[in-house]
């Protein structure tokens, strides 16, 4: 979880290839009207992404084992996850505003633009104690990413 350009699907897909299991990015879940409004500019409110996290609980449900790229910005947009596939956990790929722009202004293949991350940033509630989860700093190399959250998955904690 994390805002656009924390690296959702890089690290997700290299977790989920380091621990063989599928992963989905849910922004292939989005609807096209979604798509159409957050590639104007302009930010989802949480009537449009009541659908959205329907459909990644309906893939946490479906699959024994899966690596979800999912936003999920708010507690309680996690909270609507838990609700209906309950043994979910919540990695928060976290950065700084500097650090995920410079990495959005290097991408141009995704609907998501550079203009929305303030948006994001405003929307954002970081973990809380009693999720669970753990917090990651994604300012270091995508492998040492992936084996801090393995390790943790393998001994998690109660604390983010």
């Amino acid at each position: 979880m994390g805002v656009t350009g924390c690296g959702k699907t890089t690290v997700g897909i290299a977790l989920a290839q380091k621990i063989g299991v599928t992963f989905i990015d849910s922004d292939g879940l989005h609807s096209a009207s979604n798509k159409r409004k957050m590639a104007s500019g302009t930010p989802l409110n949480d009537s449009d992404r009541a659908p959205w996290l329907r459909a990644v609980s309906e893939v946490l449900l479906n699959h024994e084992s899966v690596v979800v790229a999912c936003s999920a910005l708010k507690k309680s947009y996690r909270d609507m996850i838990i609700a209906e596939a309950p043994t979910s956990i919540f990695i928060h790929l976290s950065g700084s505003k500097e650090l995920i722009s410079g990495r959005l202004r290097e991408r141009s293949h995704h609907f998501m633009p550079i203009e929305l991350l303030d948006s994001q940033f405003q929307t954002l509630e970081n973990l809380h104690h009693t999720e669970n989860g753990k917090s990651i700093d994604i300012s270091k190399p995508v492998d040492e990413i992936v084996m801090e959250i393995i390790a943790w998955i393998e001994h998690p904690r109660s604390t983010n």
